[in-house]
């Protein structure tokens, strides 16, 4: 009798933990947060083109780099006489400016409907590879929450490890959860590695990296940086695809063996870490059916498809967009960038990156910076914002179901 009185104590102070308050003010916590967030940078002052070279201000790109950042009110001084190729706007006053019609609205309505095909792309993949074990609720907890830590996190590291812990609580054991998410990251790749080919022999390489942003980067050519990081992109994935699916334990004594040496003893016991992740990997995976495959890739290409049209969409909503193929394919140029980028989110290299790929392919004078926010907005900030609102709810169901 004692004993189910403590039980039934111990339930309600369970209960009690995980109240409707202490979901509704860490949400409005939150979402104030992104809020602000979303307001600094919409009311951040930035420099753009005007058309009347009556702006007001000079560029006189102190640094050298040829590249105009025009976050960066360094890079910029004002005139005496009111003449200038830049004015000082905010992104607000932009989209405040901005003529929508019909057109416009339709759109935007397009990127969003192409960022909610690219989420449920991500969710079905995520029951393929589970085999089903989630649910379609718990697969878009999962691919939004996955999204919210990457959001602040910088993308060198990626919200990956985090993904592993959210996919625990969803109810697969961490080993499976660390197979999947290792997994999901080479089938990624794997979609860059066979796109950008295919972008080359459409596009060609001529016009696909803007001699502008040179330097601009580390001190390195672009071109330099994109084959760095696509070499890097593909000796990682062909490493980690023969680990997994041919010679594991060997793979892991082979790390074992190199991170012996002094210099790079201190990170041994990580190393050890990522051949067991390895070796899960491959009992969990290796015999899998060639539809199995099929239908994970198939859902990579139609998330990652529908990403970049999201840039192609928004700019239409301002301007007839000439060339939408070359358009596409400098974002997979740009997204090299992004990926070693050191900052959450990518925050201030995407704006920087965004503005010299495709300065010469937004005609419209001062709409570079509507396009580039509206683009954070879906890309960024819409995950920040589901993020808080989900995170929340998300705990207090699964802690029920780990109480069990």
């Amino acid at each position: 009798m004692e004993q189910e009185r403590s039980d039934a104590e111990r339930e309600s102070r369970f209960r009690d933990s995980l109240g409707l308050r202490r979901i509704i003010i860490p949400i409005l916590l939150g979402i104030v947060g992104a809020g602000w967030l979303l307001y600094r940078d919409l009311m951040r002052p930035r420099f753009e083109l005007a058309s009347d070279h009556r702006g007001g201000y000079e560029w006189t790109d102190p640094n050298g780099d040829h590249l105009a950042d025009l976050s960066d009110p360094g890079e910029f001084k004002r005139t005496a006489d009111g003449s200038g190729d830049y004015k000082l706007v905010t992104a607000r006053d932009v989209l405040r400016s901005v003529d929508w019609t019909w057109q416009s609205t339709l759109f935007i309505l397009l990127a969003l409907l192409a960022t909610a095909i690219r989420d449920l792309g991500y969710m079905y993949r995520m029951r393929v590879l589970t085999d089903s074990s989630l649910n379609w609720r718990s697969s878009f907890n999962v691919v939004m929450l996955w999204e919210f830590a990457s959001s602040l996190t910088p993308s060198v590291v990626g919200g990956s490890g985090i993904a592993m812990f959210i996919i625990d609580r969803e109810g697969i054991p961490l080993g499976r959860s660390t197979a999947v998410v290792l997994v999901t990251a080479m089938l990624d790749e794997i979609f860059y590695i066979v796109t950008v080919p295919l972008v080359f022999v459409l596009v060609g390489m001529a016009d696909l990296f803007p001699q502008q942003l040179d330097n601009a980067f580390w001190g390195l050519p672009i071109k330099t940086i994109f084959w760095l990081g696509y070499a890097f992109i593909v000796s990682m994935t062909v490493t980690v695809a023969y680990a997994i699916f041919f010679r594991p334990r060997a793979f892991k004594y082979l790390l074992l063996q190199v991170f012996r040496w002094r210099l790079l003893r201190r990170w041994r016991p990580a190393v050890i870490k990522v051949g067991d992740d390895i070796i899960i990997a491959s009992k969990e995976f290796r015999g899998k059916h060639a539809g199995y495959w099929a239908r994970s890739f198939g859902a990579t290409c139609f998330s990652w498809a529908s990403r970049f049209l999201v840039i192609n969409f928004i700019a239409a909503a301002f301007f007839p967009v000439s060339d939408h193929l070359l358009l596409y394919a400098r974002q997979l140029i740009m997204w090299v960038i992004l990926l070693i980028s050191p900052t959450p989110g990518s925050s201030g290299v995407a704006e920087i990156a965004f503005s010299g790929f495709f300065r010469d392919l937004i005609p419209a004078l001062g709409f570079i910076g509507a396009v580039a926010i509206l683009w954070r907005i879906l890309s960024y900030y819409l995950y920040l914002f589901i993020g808080v609102i989900t995170l929340p709810r998300w705990l207090r169901r699964t802690a029920r179901s780990t109480a069990r």
